[in-house]
């Protein structure tokens, strides 16, 4: 199995630098055999060997750890083999080019910078002021180590960089990975919410009709027993209407492998004459008027007119004791408007011509007053803004309770649709 070289190198750092240090000893020795056309090779077999161990033991101990340390002591173990007479070469400088190159991919270009014109400025005035060897022409002096040096100098910049590269590309990555986690993360806690929102809807809106029309049932069973039967059939039919919607909502927390259940359309405002016959059964006559052209709505937009009207009339007959309550769809060239009023207060009776609190289930109980402050208000307003509109609700001047809600027909963003069987 062949492995990389840069992967072994990371895994066998110690024995790569010991073959490192072991080349460059002999790279050293057998550059300091090297010697101009006409000129004398220096006898100083010991002395280079003694440089030659010290400048390589120093990168085989600190090179990975204290590289500016290696730096001058390889630096003056090259200016002692130029004062030798050896003629400088690359050879010669492996070991202070090796430290330089260390030193540039640790600490950086400014450093890297400082210790090359500080190994320059050694070497040079060695090599012209020291040198016993007058033969070495002043090229090889002045400008050989200025070019060999800066070649460690670059090739450690571009190292560096890369290394910088990969790991901001390797940071991105994470960042990337982490923001998909939240966004994930972001879409569970709104799935949930919505589907809390649809629970709520649900659950409300039927059983507070059924609440009333089994009230409504119980109240007329021993004086209009035929009207109590009409009624109970009613409660049978929100009852089943109720289960429906109650188990499509939570077919929403099915597992994937589970499988999908059949859907059928969502809700819309084309159930709302179904919707009115509901509320009928509790006494509520709701009557619709629709103003302007009707035109075509989004899935989004169909869905939450539909279940602001539905909150809106729940709350009617849960909290208003209303005989009548209106519903006022106004379409405009981008915009519909829905107004629902009712004509109850808080002390009235209950569903029209019963006598019945509206709210309870048995006559005599508490009627609660609507102050705006329950959940179906804020899950009527959360509705409208999620398509990009708004909502307002309060009591009339002249009687009653209002809820005003003001829709895009086109949204930028459609509010998610719901499944039902």
């Amino acid at each position: 199995m062949c492995i990389p070289w840069q992967r072994f190198a990371d895994d066998h750092t110690r024995t790569v630098d010991t073959m490192t240090a072991v080349l460059l000893f002999a790279a050293f020795l057998f550059g300091g055999e090297f010697t101009v056309p006409g000129a004398d090779r220096p006898d100083t077999v010991g002395a280079t060997i003694a440089l030659g161990l010290l400048s390589c033991g120093s990168l085989l101990r600190w090179q990975r750890t204290r590289p500016g340390a290696v730096v001058a002591v390889t630096t003056g173990g090259a200016a002692a083999a130029i004062a030798l007479g050896h003629l400088i070469t690359p050879l010669l400088l492996g070991p202070l080019m090796l430290a330089l190159y260390r030193l540039t991919v640790r600490a950086g270009r400014r450093s890297a910078r400082r210790h090359y014109c500080a190994a320059l400025a050694v070497i040079v005035p060695t090599a012209l002021l020291v040198d016993p060897v007058a033969h070495h022409p002043w090229p090889m002096r002045t400008l050989s180590p200025a070019v060999w040096l800066l070649f460690p100098v670059i090739t450690g910049n571009l190292v560096r960089l890369q290394r910088a590269y990969v790991d901001a590309v390797q940071a991105r990555a994470e960042y990337a990975e982490q923001g998909r986690e939240e966004e994930a993360h972001r879409r569970v806690v709104e799935e949930r919410v919505r589907i809390a929102r649809e629970l709520h809807d649900v659950v409300a809106h039927h059983l507070a009709l059924a609440n009333a029309q089994a009230g409504t049932a119980a109240h007329l069973a021993r004086t209009h027993p035929d009207r109590a039967h009409g009624i109970l059939d009613d409660l049978a039919g929100t009852t089943s209407s109720a289960l429906r919607e109650l188990k499509a909502t939570v077919n929403l927390l099915r597992r994937a492998d589970e499988g999908d259940p059949p859907l059928a359309p969502s809700p819309g405002l084309g159930q709302l004459a179904e919707l009115t016959r509901t509320c009928a059964g509790t006494g509520l006559e709701v009557r619709v008027a629709t103003e302007g052209t009707a035109r075509p709505l989004t899935p989004g937009v169909d869905l939450t007119a539909y279940r602001i009207v539905q909150e809106a009339l729940t709350n009617v007959a849960r909290h208003a004791g209303a005989r009548t309550a209106r519903v006022r769809l106004c379409f405009d060239h981008d915009r519909l408007t829905i107004t629902v009023t009712d004509d109850g207060t808080a002390d009235s009776a209950g569903p029209a011509g019963t006598g019945a609190p509206a709210g309870t289930g048995a006559p005599g109980g508490p009627v609660p007053v609507k102050d705006g402050r329950g959940f179906g208000l804020i899950g009527m307003r959360e509705r409208a803004e999620s398509v990009g509109g708004a909502l307002r609700a309060g009591h009339r001047p002249e009687g009653g309770f209002r809820v005003t809600a003001r829709l895009p027909l086109y949204p930028d963003t459609p509010a998610p649709t719901e499944r039902t069987p």
